[in-house]
């Protein structure tokens, strides 16, 4: 039965392929949505059935899906690309980590460092790849409803391991799989890792994603993807059968992924999307949820504490960091913290994430921005803070005067840009290949809708010009 996450893999990315070389250069898109969402666990049902001498090619699947694509699009590029700031940034962070990663700085060896490089900074080619798309050669409307498909899906397998109480990673290797390729042993009460499980006794669930803060950050883009597919020019929310189903779906998986800081932002998203489209009824009813919210807790905080009540164990103990997942937390930080005090160029990369995790000397893991930092120096943490600020701006900035596909790129983009605050604190977001590739693809896509924008509009302010002089 597990053989059909390979299969479903395998056919993802031929008919990819076959769409490249027919030059229908979005059909990768197929790959990156249905391909890098069960990405692990194809690699560890593979890994299961014995055929590990090809887990190397699987895994270069991706890559040389981006590498076709990007060349094909700079082969088939008629006119001069006018560079946005944001894009001098994104070459500016990829050159200083090359940088890192061609010179002997840090400890690691030169492979190490090449396969930090890539977990760090391949994103910019996948950024690149979208920059060079124009938004009327993409049915985003298509590839939006895939992505809707996937967290149904998700959802799905998700409930079966909740009747079952069983996580889908104990039947596909995963655990095997892990410690064959990342050096890492069984932890926790259900031998696969930690992340499985929460204080309380709670298992926590990740569908055939790689593990349960993946699933629940596929669920945030799911729901941005929803919200930005929905709505209509006039800013109103109409939802079809299909998009009901979609939405209870990400309801459903936010709840039994059991991560709190992307169930935060769950909520975060939706009240954002309110505010942004100046929606008064979500405002009002996120204002009311939050009200019942902070009477629920201040009623657990009162009451006398019940060491067999495990959801009151697991928001106190929130609350107050004294948690060994928040303790955690904590002291990485700290730690990163100190190590981006103490060497302000960086420990060199490898030193940090989940490369770092595998050699056993990671410093500083559990934060996006800090193992940046932590690598490549401050210089290169700043860029990336810039750069992921400047999306932000910009989104909030042309959201109200795009239209169509492009407004939906645009709303779906801010919204996954500020539904992953939280999540980037708490976790090495770059590590995973289906949320690093959809999001930066989505990004490029972005900045070429609006550098097309800005490009216009400056032609006809110089048509003007004459005519007035």
């Amino acid at each position: 039965m597990m053989i059909i996450f390979p299969l479903v893999y395998l056919f993802a990315f031929t008919l990819a392929m076959s769409d490249i070389v027919r030059g229908k250069k979005e059909g990768f898109m197929l790959f990156l949505i249905f391909g890098l969402s069960i990405y692990t666990t194809v690699l560890s049902v593979t890994f299961m059935l014995g055929l590990r001498n090809i887990i190397i090619y699987l895994q270069s699947f991706k890559e040389i899906l981006i590498v076709v694509v990007l060349s094909f699009s700079i082969w088939k590029l008629k006119t001069k690309i006018k560079f946005h700031y944001i894009d001098y940034l994104i070459i500016g962070f990829f050159g200083y980590t090359i940088m890192y990663a061609i010179l002997p700085i840090g400890e690691q060896g030169f492979v190490d460092r090449i396969m930090a490089c890539r977990t760090l900074s391949f994103f910019v080619l996948v950024y690149f790849c979208g920059r060079l798309f124009k938004s009327e050669e993409i049915y985003i409307s298509k590839y939006f409803h895939y992505v809707l498909v996937v967290s149904i899906a998700a959802a799905l397998v998700m409930f079966t391991e909740v009747l079952n109480d069983q996580h889908l990673q104990t039947s596909t290797g995963y655990a095997d799989y892990n410690f064959y390729l990342f050096n890492l042993e069984p932890s926790g009460n259900f031998g696969l890792t930690w992340t499985f499980e929460s204080e309380g006794g709670y298992k926590r669930f990740a569908s055939f994603f790689a593990n349960p803060l993946e699933f629940a950050s596929a669920t945030i883009i799911a729901l941005s993807v929803l919200a930005a597919l929905y709505t209509a020019e006039n800013y109103s929310l109409k939802l079809d059968k299909f998009g009901y189903i979609a939405l209870g779906a990400t309801l459903f998986s936010i709840i039994f992924a059991f991560s709190r800081s992307a169930f935060a932002s769950y909520f975060i998203l939706v009240y954002a999307y309110s505010l942004i489209t100046k929606r008064k009824f979500i405002t009002n009813t996120v204002h009311a949820g939050a009200a019942l919210v902070a009477i629920y807790i201040t009623y657990l905080l009162t009451k006398e504490q019940d060491q067999n009540d495990g959801i009151q164990m697991v928001i106190i103990n929130t609350l107050n960091f004294s948690n060994p997942s928040s303790v955690g937390h904590l002291v990485e930080w700290i730690q990163g913290a100190l190590a981006i005090a103490s060497n302000p160029l960086g420990l060199g990369l490898g030193s940090s994430g989940r490369i770092g995790g595998t050699l056993g000397e990671n410093i500083g893991g559990e934060n996006q921005f800090i193992i940046v930092g932590v690598q490549a120096g401050i210089l290169a943490l700043l860029l990336y803070l810039v750069i992921y600020i400047s999306f932000i701006k910009e989104g909030i900035k042309w959201f109200n005067r795009l239209e169509g596909k492009e407004k939906k790129i645009c709303l779906a983009l801010l919204l996954i840009k500020i539904g992953f605050i939280v999540p980037s604190l708490t976790s090495e977001i770059e590590s995973s290949s289906y949320i690093s590739y959809f999001t930066w693809f989505l990004s490029g896509l972005f900045v070429s809708v609006i550098s097309t924008k800005v490009a216009v509009t400056e032609h006809k302010s110089t048509e003007i010009e004459p005519a007035n002089a």
